[in-house]
């Protein structure tokens, strides 16, 4: 393992002029579970690790003024999981933390930590796509909001430069009447990453029609994957099967998919469409929208 420096700011200033400074030569630590891995296997050889432990607007949540969610860089998964106002206003987000790894991956690593490795088969970047979340990247320069949609460019690359931190995830309130689900697929053990993963988020209009529809694909590419001209064909429909089963079968002709351990890109593509329409379904349900039904699973 390489040698190098701890140093533990006190200031999201001070973390800033840091990172302006040193550049690619510095890398951030909060959780530290990547850092860690990439360190012992030599994949990253930083001069100096930041930690960020002592930045205590950081390690915050709160709402914003317009009612969004606001997840400090410093908050493990365990933390947002188990929060009493993420689990009654966006249960979907808590019930995807939930279900990462293992309970001690949970309590150590960080959120926004997981954004900013930006690993294919991961949970949450799907999640926060699919709700509209937005990460806030910091540096001397200025600040700036990205969509976590856009965020993640590739496998293990992101549209952050070296003199940024990602300060914090915005998460939008879900609008009133809606429904969101997230299911994911594994071929190994209930702890191992997904092959896929599908996040849905429905709104019905007044008339029980379609107002908003969001879909995002994880795990199946490089990078979660949303098509939206399949969606806006959705708009002003019924919540219907037959609707629900063509957008599934838009999505596994338009995704991209990758063959490794896990799965085959065939068979990934046919594992779209199964979970597209099922995560469809239970958003639609948890949207009231199929009085009576009982969530698929």
């Amino acid at each position: 393992m390489a040698d190098c420096a701890v140093i533990a700011p006190a200031t999201l200033d001070e973390v800033l002029s840091l990172l302006a400074e040193a550049g690619d030569a510095a890398t951030v630590v909060a959780g530290g579970v990547w850092v860690t891995l990439t360190l012992r296997s030599g994949l990253i050889q930083p001069r100096w690790l930041v930690r960020l432990r002592r930045v205590t607007p950081l390690q915050e949540l709160a709402l914003a003024g317009d009612g969004s969610l606001v997840i400090g860089a410093g908050l493990s998964h365990r933390a947002v999981e188990r929060s009493p106002l993420v689990r009654t206003h966006w249960a979907v987000l808590a019930e995807t933390l939930a279900d990462v790894a293992n309970v001690r991956v949970r309590e150590q690593a960080t959120l926004v930590g997981n954004l900013c490795e930006a690993d294919p088969a991961s949970d949450p970047p799907t999640v926060l796509a699919a709700l509209g979340a937005r990460l806030e990247l910091a540096s001397v320069r200025g600040r700036r909001l990205v969509p976590v949609a856009d965020f993640i460019l590739d496998a293990y690359q992101t549209v952050r430069e070296p003199d940024e931190l990602v300060t914090a995830v915005y998460v939008p309130p879900l609008p009133p009447g809606s429904g969101a689900a997230y299911l994911k697929f594994r071929t190994r053990s209930p702890e191992d990453r997904p092959a896929l993963g599908v996040a849905a988020l429905v709104v019905p209009d007044a008339a029980g029609r379609i107002a908003r529809l969001e879909v995002v694909v994880g795990a199946a590419g490089n990078r979660p994957q949303r098509f939206p001209k399949s969606l806006e064909h959705a708009q002003g429909h019924p919540f219907e099967d037959a609707l629900l089963e063509a957008l599934a079968d838009e999505y596994a002709r338009s995704v991209e998919t990758v063959s490794d351990l896990r799965a085959s890109a065939w068979y990934r593509r046919e594992m779209v469409r199964v979970f597209v329409a099922r995560a469809l379904r239970r958003a639609v349900q948890r949207a009231g929208l199929y009085p009576g039904g009982s969530e698929e699973a």
